[in-house]
This record gives C-alpha cells, structure tokens and sequence, in this order.
C-alpha cells in the first residue's frame, strides 16, 4: 500500500512543479484544475510524510534501546517506541481510506423520493414519518430541504413526497437510506389494537448537473396545468404546474411547489436528469455485474433495508444486523449511528474488494 501512497505523493509534487510553470500560471484554467487535484490527495501527502517521520523517529528509537543498558532509560525508549509504533498504525488506517477511490456524487445535493407502498392509510402515514424524519435529520446537519413535489392522502400522510436536500455531504451520508423501509405498529386508523405491517420505498439520487447527462428536448413532453400549490392559491387563472413526460423512458416528473412556471420547470427537470442519472447507473453496474450488499449508489428500491418495530422500541438495519432499541429518538432525525455504522462497513468491504 505504501508504494501506492508513494505514487501520489509523486503526482503531488509533480502538480507543484506544473503550477509554477510560466506557461501554465497564465492559464486559469488548467491552475484551478491542477489546485483542485491537489487539494485532493493534499490530506494522504500529508499523513504518509508523517507516517514516513515516525518511521524514521522510530529507527532511532530503537537504535537507542538497543545501546541503552538503565533501566529507568529502558522504560521511558519502550513507551517511546509503543506510542510511536500506535500513531503508524493510526495514520496507515487513515491512508488505506484515503486510498478508497471518492464517489464523485458524494459532494452532491440529494433529491429524495418517498412513496407509500403496503399498507393502505397507514403505508401513506409512514412515508410522512420518513419524510419528517429526514428533513429534522438534515436541520441537524444544517442542510437545507425543499420539497418540490407532493400527493397527499386524506389521513395526514403522502401517497409520494419529492424533496431536495442541499448541504456540504449530503449525499455521501444519505446515499445508503435507499430501498425498502418497513414499520411495524399499531395504526391510528386500527380499532381493535392489532399491529401491522406497513412499507414505504426512499430512493436518494445525486443532483445532476445539465452538463452531466445529455437531454434530448426532442424528447420531452412538457405540459403545463394550474397548480394545487402555492402557484394555484396566488395565481388562479395561470397554468404555474408542470408536468414532464420523457418520452423514450416514459418517466413523468412534475413540480407544482414554485409559484412561476419556469420555475417549476427547472425543478421537474432537476428531478429527471437525477432519474435518468440513476437509470444509467444501474445499467452500467448490472452490465459489470457488481453487486455490493449495501446497494449504494445503486438506488436499489426493492430490498427491505430496515425495520422499525414501535412495539419493541426497536430499529434494525438488515444489511448489516444492526438493531438499535431507542426508536423515538431515530424517527425524530436522530440518524448518525445508523449512517455511520453504514459508511464504516461500506469502506471495509471496498478495502477488502482492492485488497488493501
């Protein structure tokens, strides 16, 4: 591993040598590019000099326990040698993680879907659970949600919810919420106190850039109506809603939640190009035929990914066992330990896949 490490170190100082380049300082361009690699791989450089310092300082550590005969002296080279050896540990750790390449979605904006699946009413209360689940999660993350699109049911719940989740790392935390979320409890609308079984699916897509996956206008069947939103409430008589059917795929967005229709507009085709960005994924990934437990990036919506029991107070996570007896408090936003159990087993399994 440390002779990969060496190779980026090279490339580091190699990008050093490019950027004082006469001819390269007067390109803007290719400076904030090359700025932009470096400032990647900056935190790797960085530990494997010091990793490569401690290596050094320990030699000498030794050299030293070797020569000294006190025993007083002894002890303090043998701390010195145990603190030394846990920091390289340490820092080879960390540079095994900084080896794993980057999901280039992980810096992305998300746009969540929730949707009502088994259950009838109560599959639609759910999916309002999740919904306000993950919008306290993102208030506590200091992101910032918009929904750009929702069904409601006559129950206080949502037949489907689209909402747009905007933050430093949003998307590399919430990438591995989809798939299929189940509750198990009993309903409001239940007379005889019997528990059920309800479902509701999330699928989390990276916010694509227009310059990142090609639109044929052609394509596109775009419709426009009067919105039930705040678009209808304010502007009665305008068609402010609008409704974008791709013809080739046959997916259909629509966005009412703006009062303008371009607005809206731009919002629905935010929502496709993330759609049709998955969709191309999936077709890639099954053409390698990689299949990873945890599904992510994949946007795999059918697999049962976590269970949430009221009775028991209990939340699991079936893809990797993890049960959680304080169900309150993960309903109501409280999400980290789930994610980052998630994240730990996601890098274990792509360290042990390239063998690091």
């Amino acid at each position: 591993m440390l002779d990969k490490v060496e190779l980026v170190e090279e490339r580091y100082e190699e990008l050093n040598r490019l950027m004082a380049d006469p001819e390269v300082v007067t390109d803007h361009v290719r400076i904030a590019e090359y700025a932009q690699e470096q400032a990647e791989i900056a935190e790797l450089v960085q530990a494997y000099r010091r990793y490569r310092a401690l290596e050094a300082e320990l030699a000498d550590t030794r050299e030293l326990l070797d020569l000294e005969e006190g025993a007083e002296m002894l002890e303090l080279a043998e701390q010195e040698v145990a603190r030394l050896e846990g920091e390289m540990e340490t820092l080879y750790d960390r540079m095994r993680l900084l080896l794993l390449p980057k999901d280039p979605n992980d810096k992305k904006n998300v746009i969540m879907e929730i949707r009502a699946g088994a259950g009838g009413d109560e599959a639609g209360i759910f999916a309002a659970d999740l919904y306000r689940m993950y919008t306290r999660y993102a208030e506590a993350q200091r992101w910032k949600t918009d929904m750009l699109n929702a069904h409601s049911t006559g129950v206080g719940g949502f037949k489907e919810v689209i909402l747009e989740i905007a933050g430093k790392g949003a998307y590399s935390r919430l990438k591995y919420e989809s798939g299929v979320h189940r509750v198990q409890r009993v309903p409001v609308t239940e007379s005889q106190g019997r528990i059920h079984t309800s479902t509701a699916t999330v699928a989390v897509l990276p916010e694509i850039d227009d310059v990142e996956i090609e639109i044929n206008p052609a394509d596109l069947q775009i419709d426009v109506y009067i919105s039930s939103g705040p678009g209808g409430q304010h502007m009665q008589k305008n068609a402010t809603a609008v409704r974008i059917t791709h013809e080739p795929t046959g997916m259909v967005v629509s966005c009412e939640s703006e009062r303008s229709q371009t607005q809206n507009r731009e919002r629905a085709m935010a929502v496709l190009r993330a759609r049709l960005y998955e969709a191309e994924q999936r077709r890639q990934m099954e053409e390698r035929g990689e299949e990873r437990r945890l599904q992510v990036g994949s946007g795999e919506r059918s697999e049962k990914i976590r269970t949430y029991n009221y009775p028991q107070n209990r939340v699991t996570d079936h893809r990797i066992g993890l049960t959680i007896y304080r169900l309150e408090s993960i309903v109501n936003g409280d999400l980290d330990e789930i994610i980052d159990e998630l994240a730990t087993t996601d890098q274990a399994e792509r360290l042990q896949a390239i063998g690091a």
